[in-house]
C-alpha cells in the first residue's frame, strides 16, 4: 500500500515539486560555508518529501548516530530563516489537499513535512 501512495504523492500529489523544492533549497544552502550543514539536512528531508509513505522521520539519537554539538542553535536558526516559511507552505498546501476524500493522505502527508520544517538538523528518515 505505501508503494501505491508514494507513487500516486510523487505524481499527483506534490512529491515531485516537495522534493524539487527541497534540492533546490539544499543546492542554494551549500552555495555558502555557514550553509552546508543545512544544505545535508535539505537533501536528507527531499528523499523523504519524495516519498513519505511508509517512513517516518526520527531524531538521529534514536538510530545511534551522535548529535552534532550547536544543533539546537542552527534548528533555532533555520526556524526564522527558512522553516517558518516552508511550515506555513506545507500546511497551506495540505489543507488544501484535505479539502478532498482523495486528497486526505497527501493533505497529512504535507503536514509531516510542516512538523520537520522546524528542526531538519538532526533528524533521519527510517522505515516504520
Amino acid at each position: 500500500m505505501a508503494l501505491i501512495l508514494n507513487i500516486i504523492w510523487f505524481i499527483l500529489g506534490g512529491g515531485l515539486v516537495s522534493w524539487l523544492l527541497w534540492v533546490v533549497l539544499g543546492s542554494l544552502l551549500f552555495l555558502t560555508v555557514v550553509g552546508i550543514p543545512f544544505g545535508f539536512a535539505a537533501f536528507r528531508i527531499a528523499g523523504f518529501a519524495a516519498f513519505p509513505f511508509g517512513r517516518q522521520l526520527v531524531d538521529s539519537r534514536v538510530v545511534g548516530e551522535e548529535r552534532v554539538i550547536g544543533t539546537g542553535l542552527a534548528n533555532f536558526l533555520w526556524i526564522i530563516l527558512a522553516g517558518i516559511w516552508l511550515a506555513i507552505s506545507h500546511i497551506l498546501v495540505g489543507i488544501s489537499l484535505c479539502l478532498t476524500i482523495v486528497g486526505i493522505p497527501f493533505g497529512f502527508a504535507h503536514f509531516r513535512l510542516a512538523a520537520v520544517c522546524f528542526a531538519p538538523l538532526g533528524k533521519r528518515s527510517v522505515p516504520k
